[in-house]
């Protein structure tokens, strides 16, 4: 089983975590479909590999999307919460999802988030007789990953794509990238800014980047 996520650093949209599984005896056949980081594909050859992932019996995956509310609101509360501790917590939701689907999890790949020995261990004391991988660069060197990442990053652009915004105002989809250095974003930011209401539910306003145009 690999994890990977999607939008951890981006101030705009939901971070989201996705898992994708199979046999021990098909791993070769991940390698096969062709998945790699989803960061090095193109959207289009994301989504038809998404579409592959749900169509082959073989394989199993889930997502869990934390909308940028409730990451703003976990950040910035008495009893803060890290976007690590966040990312963990959905990570082992997402493991604890497949143990109660009946999966018989024995070997499960994550890119880290933090220092991989802590997260490992962590990992390690909440699953025992689960064997865990927890390195950088995860999504590139084991296909499960590469395929979770697919899962999560396709999720996310959909999402993206789809936001139903709660404001009567509705703003329109030119924020570039996402990431707070981007200038289309930061004028995105800045022309959608009401100073009485704040932010777009779009918008994770814990983000520097947010919060430096609300003072």
């Amino acid at each position: 089983l690999g994890i990977d996520e999607a939008g951890r650093g981006p101030v705009l949209g939901p971070m989201v975590y996705g898992i994708c599984y199979c046999p021990k005896s098909k791993e070769e056949l991940l390698k096969k479909l062709g998945f790699a980081d989803s960061k090095t594909l193109t959207a289009e050859q994301r989504e038809k590999l998404f579409e592959l992932i749900k169509a082959t019996k073989e394989l199993g995956w889930a997502v869990d999307v934390i909308a940028p509310e409730d990451i703003s609101d976990k950040m910035l509360r008495v009893h803060k919460q890290s976007l690590n501790e966040m990312s963990h917590l959905s990570a082992m939701g997402l493991v604890q999802e497949a143990l109660d689907r009946g999966v018989n999890v024995t070997e499960v790949y994550v890119d880290t988030v933090g220092t991989a020995e802590y997260y490992q261990q962590k990992l390690e004391r909440n699953f025992p007789g689960i064997k865990f991988t927890v390195t950088k660069k995860a999504d590139s060197l084991f296909p499960c990953v590469s395929a979770a990442s697919i899962c999560a990053k396709v999720t996310r652009d959909a999402e993206l794509d789809n936001w139903s915004y709660k404001e009567k105002k509705k703003p329109d989809h030119n924020f570039g990238s996402g990431y707070p250095g981007d200038e289309d974003c930061k004028k995105w930011l800045r022309d959608n800014f009401d100073p009485v209401f704040g932010f777009p539910s779009l918008v994770r306003f814990s983000w520097s980047t947010a919060r430096h145009l609300m003072d």
